[in-house]
């Protein structure tokens, strides 16, 4: 059957392969259908073919992945989401091409010989892997490795997230190879897989419960206090006029305590509208100026506090004395009412948060998802902000977390990050997907990460990666905590992608060893 309808196969097993996400997490599946795809590419006799594999199992498999994408689009113009669907068809359409070329560049290292495929197929997942995360502004949504049992996220702070995925796909061609053996009645291999397998798996359960219980030993002395406020305001009446009042009364009430200990208060991605920044002309105000903004800001506030939030910022053209552009940031404010530092998104968003090709797609029409008249600019990159006795915070707005090995400023280590976020346009997939990877982010750094969304999930992260509280999908509420401690530097926050990299070459060069070998 599977010799008869390979390409059919392919599609299909890229498709259940996305059930390994959240919220599903259904990971044997995972492997069972990384497995089945090897199979498949085995079997074929030309290059077309696997490349044609490569990508159907692609674009499977991102089709189901994001199609919380298609949510999005209901929320410009009041678009059909059947359009939103069109879009994620065509994302996963290119995106599926970096599958295609893992698949094939294996292929050709290793057609007919079962590991060398196998380790070829890890090392060249891991390098076209890398290559989306940044080729054409990057889109690393859904990494192969976070469909693996979290257990094993704890190998991320050696050889990053994207490493995790050659475990994935070993894993996959052992099952390959098991079935094989069974098949063939091949009972000495089968005992070597299968003593291997324990092994293997119960090295990293002994060393994840050695981390976990070093970390109690040590104890976990309290770190500085925090709020989180998650004021669930739906994307439909974010920008909607007249709410602003509202949606500040919302933050303002989630914001208001009666103790006096200072504390770090989180609020989310764009919590409001208004700008904070003073020296703006007048008719650029969003109903209110920047001091008084700022002084209803300070009035939730207790001495010592520190506010940080999402607002935005805009850019003008002084020989024009216009308006030419906006930024995505993060300001960090003190009870005075003083601004401590601003943090401009870098990695910004094609189609939400500008509109690439502006003057042709304008003329027919189409414009950004996100309000606005303005397209934003990207900032520098990470950075981080000296909150004084807070220390300091590594900043990453909205999707820019999923970018391993990018979230931090190595010569300026923060000692925790803060990830504001806007996940009310993500559908019911997008924010657990999101939750997931920003887990990631905190085990490779070896840092506390603090997410603060309008309608979840909203979280507090220690540095293994494990949530201390959230708050869910739908529901308004607040997290008052303390932050979690850092870890010294990780591995991989001191290397970042290079040891992904280096794991990739050294799986392609054994690839070619074991072949010239068995030549």
């Amino acid at each position: 059957m599977i010799n008869r309808h390979p390409f059919l196969f392919a599609l299909v097993a890229g498709g259940i392969s996305a059930t390994g996400f959240a919220p599903l997490n259904l990971w044997p599946l995972t492997l069972m259908m990384l497995a089945l795809w090897i199979v498949i590419l085995m079997q074929l006799q030309s290059r077309k073919a696997v490349f044609l594999s490569g990508w159907l199992f692609g674009v499977g498999h991102f089709v189901v992945g994001l199609n919380w994408i298609a949510k999005a689009f209901t929320f410009q113009a009041a678009m059909p989401e059947s359009l939103g669907y069109i879009a994620v068809i065509l994302l996963s359409l290119y995106l599926a091409v970096y599958p295609a070329l893992a698949a094939l560049m294996a292929w050709l290292m290793g057609k007919r010989r079962p590991w060398v495929f196998i380790i070829a197929l890890a090392g060249s997942w891991i390098i076209t892997e890398w290559l989306r995360s940044w080729v054409f502004s990057g889109f690393i949504w859904n990494p192969l490795g976070a469909a693996l049992p979290e257990i094993f996220w704890a190998e991320s702070a050696y050889v990053g997230t994207y490493g995790l995925a050659a475990l994935a796909i070993v894993a996959g061609g052992i099952l390959v190879q098991m079935g094989a053996a069974m098949k063939g009645r091949k009972w000495r291999q089968l005992l070597i897989i299968g003593l291997a397998i324990p092994f293997f798996t119960s090295a990293i359960l002994l060393r994840a419960q050695f981390t976990n219980m070093n970390m109690i030993l040590k104890g976990e002395p309290d770190g500085i206090p925090i709020t989180v406020v998650q004021p669930n305001i739906g994307q439909q009446d974010k920008w909607k006029a007249g709410y602003e009042e509202q949606n500040l009364t919302k933050l303002a009430q989630l914001t208001r305590r009666e103790d006096d200990s200072p504390r770090i208060i989180f609020w989310p991605e764009a919590a409001i509208p208004d700008y904070l920044e003073t020296g703006y002309p007048v008719r650029y105000y969003y109903g209110r100026p920047p001091e008084f903004v700022r002084q209803q800001l300070g009035l939730l506030m207790r001495p010592g506090d520190v506010l940080v939030l999402g607002a935005l910022k805009l850019e003008f053209d002084e020989a024009e004395g216009r308006a030419v552009g906006a930024r995505n940031s993060v300001f960090a404010m003190d009870s005075e009412r003083e601004l401590l530092g601003r943090y401009d998104k870098a990695h910004l968003v094609p189609y939400g948060e500008y509109l690439p090709m502006r003057p042709f797609l304008s003329a027919i029409g189409l414009s950004r998802l996100a309000p606005g008249d303005f397209d934003f600019w990207p900032g520098p990159g990470a950075r981080s902000l000296d909150l004084g006795k807070f220390g300091k915070v590594g900043l990453q707005l909205c999707y820019e977390i999923i970018f391993s090995g990018q979230v931090v400023d190595r010569d300026n280590r923060p000692d925790f990050i803060f990830n504001p976020s806007n996940d009310a346009w993500f559908g019911a997939w997008g924010p657990p997907q999101h939750l997931a990877q920003s887990r990631l982010r905190a085990i490779e750094e070896g840092l506390p990460v603090i997410r603060s969304t309008p309608t979840g999930i909203s979280a507090v992260i220690d540095a293994e990666g494990s949530v201390i509280d959230s708050i869910p999908m739908g529901e308004a509420g607040r997290i008052d905590g303390r932050m979690p401690r850092a870890k010294p530097p990780t591995l991989f926050a001191r290397y970042g992608n290079i040891l992904p990299l280096g794991l990739a070459i050294i799986l392609l060069i054994s690839a070619i060893a074991i072949r010239v070998r068995a030549r």
